[in-house]
């Protein structure tokens, strides 16, 4: 029988940790999913200044918060959401993984890479962020894939079962693949281009031919993660609570705009929990 949760919390980073352990000392079934936890952007930082009681670098928050997680017994869900659908209960699916909630806070921050021209306008008309869901769609179809980490290179030779061709295009050194058919290219592509479909990459020197671009990256743009999902830019449009349009579903952390900081993930992953528990009926503690 399908557990259904009391909320899922999507996301690795700092506000999705803080939502997790909130959670739990609130007592609530909570499932915490994402790529890393604490993610690369927290354990490359050079030094963090302004968040209270820590002196160093991010390797150091992160042993101290991972010191912090096993003491509370905070449980962490390895993969990537591809999809959070809105229904009695929620349902977020994460490649072949499908799991349950009654409420959901989205967690997963920003791709400090940017986004390629183009990329969102063709989201669900050629552009995909889940080889999994995807993949078959492009049954003997030349394709691209952009690669932002050696961790998805698995999800490329998937696609190349599927595709006559992968051009990949590697964000990353020394990418190789076991597939014959997956073509590396050592390059960002410029934009995405077409008309009611994807039919081209426009690169540096000239244009690739493609019938479908997958972005495999650590979180898709939350209006791609969640249909009808009220944004401003790039950003989660939310309360002061941390609720969206979307009744049952929040947003924290860098997912909800600027300041991208750490201080300020922490306060709205603890709201959002907060709010997440009282849209279920607790009283706030």
């Amino acid at each position: 029988m399908q557990t259904i949760y009391d909320v899922i919390v999507v996301g690795g980073g700092i506000a999705g940790y803080t939502a997790a352990l909130t959670l739990k000392s609130l007592r609530r079934n909570c499932l915490w999913l994402g790529t890393d936890p604490f993610g690369e952007k927290l354990t490359k930082a050079e030094y963090v200044r302004n968040f209270p009681t820590l002196v160093g670098d991010g390797k150091l928050f992160a042993a101290r918060l991972s010191e912090q997680m096993a003491h509370e017994g905070v449980v962490f869900t390895k993969g990537r959401a591809d999809g959070v659908y809105a229904g009695d209960p929620f349902t977020v699916t994460a490649g072949s993984e499908l799991y349950q909630g009654r409420a959901v806070i989205l967690a997963t921050g920003v791709e400090t890479a940017g986004a390629v021209r183009g990329e969102r306008d063709f989201v669900g008309r050629g552009v995909s962020y889940c080889a999994v869901c995807d993949g078959a769609l492009y049954k003997g179809k030349t394709i691209a894939a952009v690669v932002g980490a050696e961790k998805f290179a698995e999800e490329v030779e998937y696609l190349a079962g599927f595709a006559v061709t992968v051009h990949a295009f590697c964000l990353y050194p020394n990418a190789a693949f076991k597939a014959e058919n997956v073509v590396v290219h050592a390059e960002k592509p410029l934009a995405v281009a077409g008309g009611l479909r994807v039919e081209k990459l426009i690169l540096k020197e000239g244009e690739l031919a493609v019938s479908g671009v997958f972005f495999l990256k650590n979180s898709a743009p939350p209006a791609a993660l969640v249909g009808g999902l009220e944004t401003e830019g790039d950003a989660v449009k939310v309360a002061r609570d941390c609720s969206t349009n979307i009744a049952g579903l929040f947003a924290a952390g860098d997912v909800t705009g600027r300041p991208y900081q750490y201080a300020k993930a922490a306060g709205e992953g603890l709201v959002a929990a907060y709010s997440a528990h009282a849209y279920l009926g607790g009283a706030a503690k």
